[in-house]
């Protein structure tokens, strides 16, 4: 994968049309550039991880917030490190890191339920959207961390650190 050798901001269209097989007409039929295929991947993960979220809301109803998705977003990063490495990690540039931050700030702010708050929109700022981005600043930290620490802690482990960081400080940010 191209990915693997060279941080996003280096590559061109051309690589990846190459690479891909695909003919220029056919990616901008379906891209407006590199950085718009790089939103429909974060958005199909972003999908996959609302639907894990919705699902433990349901089962956690009356209990503070299960974070769902981290568990699957854990297992992403470790089956594709390298790349996560490359894309999200110190290498990478703002612009990936701004919007891989924007897809957990909005997993964070639905987990918290906020009035009217999908993981693709942003609610006003208050105290619990301060928490938002604690708590997703810190999943992106820990994600960094992990990687860089060459995943020494098991899928498992790391979740669960992260929850034992995360339930506290969104029941403190949301509790009035």
């Amino acid at each position: 994968m191209l990915m693997r050798q060279k941080d996003f901001e280096s590559v061109t269209v051309e690589e990846l049309i190459t690479r891909a097989d695909v003919g220029r007409s056919t990616f901008y039929t379906h891209y407006a550039d590199k950085e718009d295929l790089l939103q429909d991947g974060l958005d199909r993960l972003r999908k996959g991880l609302e639907a894990l979220q919705q699902q433990g809301r349901r089962e956690a109803i009356g209990q503070p917030p299960v974070f769902a998705f981290s568990r699957e977003l854990f297992a992403h990063v470790h089956a594709h490190a390298d790349v996560f490495r490359a894309m999200a990690g110190k290498r990478s540039g703002a612009m990936v890191q701004r919007h891989f931050q924007r897809m957990l700030h909005g997993l964070v702010r639905a987990e918290l339920q906020l009035p009217g708050a999908t993981a693709s929109t942003r609610a006003p700022s208050s105290e619990a959207e301060a928490a938002v981005g604690f708590v997703a600043g810190g999943l992106y930290g820990l994600l960094a961390w992990w990687i860089d620490d060459r995943l020494r802690l098991s899928i498992d482990e790391v979740e669960q650190l992260f929850r034992r960081l995360a339930v506290p400080a969104s029941r403190a940010a949301t509790a009035r």
